[in-house]
């Protein structure tokens, strides 16, 4: 059976008391983790915004594409799309690169189920060790 990690990354940010549309996608994205310190020029960020484009036309990009869009060499696309595909953000599917699902509200769904699915096992793991240690 293949196993496969997923990194969940939520961060609870301060809401801008009134939004523009740049600033609900800076906010929704700091909230999923892509700004990252290292990360100075907002690389992860970058991507997933040409991403999000694409998605609205139904399409997927490839590395090149995404490297013409963003003025990122290939290895900084392919090391952030990584990052985002383990985050479970983002798909592969004939070498292009989409969101994992079409739109924003349906991925957040899909990351509260994977964090469920998490959480699930988690706790019955903290229930066997409670158990062995004689804690229950």
């Amino acid at each position: 059976m293949a196993r496969f990690f997923r990194r969940v990354t939520i961060v609870r940010v301060e809401k801008p008391s009134r939004f523009t549309i740049n600033e609900e996608i800076q906010w929704f994205s700091n909230s999923l983790g892509l700004f990252g310190e290292r990360d100075k020029e907002k690389s992860k960020f970058r991507i997933f915004l040409e991403l999000l484009k694409a998605a609205k036309l139904k399409k997927g990009l490839s590395t090149e594409q995404l490297s013409e869009k963003t003025n990122l060499t290939r290895a900084t696309i392919i090391h952030h799309l990584n990052l985002l595909m383990e985050q479970g953000l983002v798909i592969e599917k004939d070498g292009k690169y989409y969101l994992r699902l079409q739109t924003l509200e349906e991925l957040v769904g899909a990351l509260q189920q994977d964090i469920r699915e998490i959480f699930g096992e988690l706790y019955k793991i903290a229930e066997s060790i409670d158990k062995e240690l004689g804690l229950k």
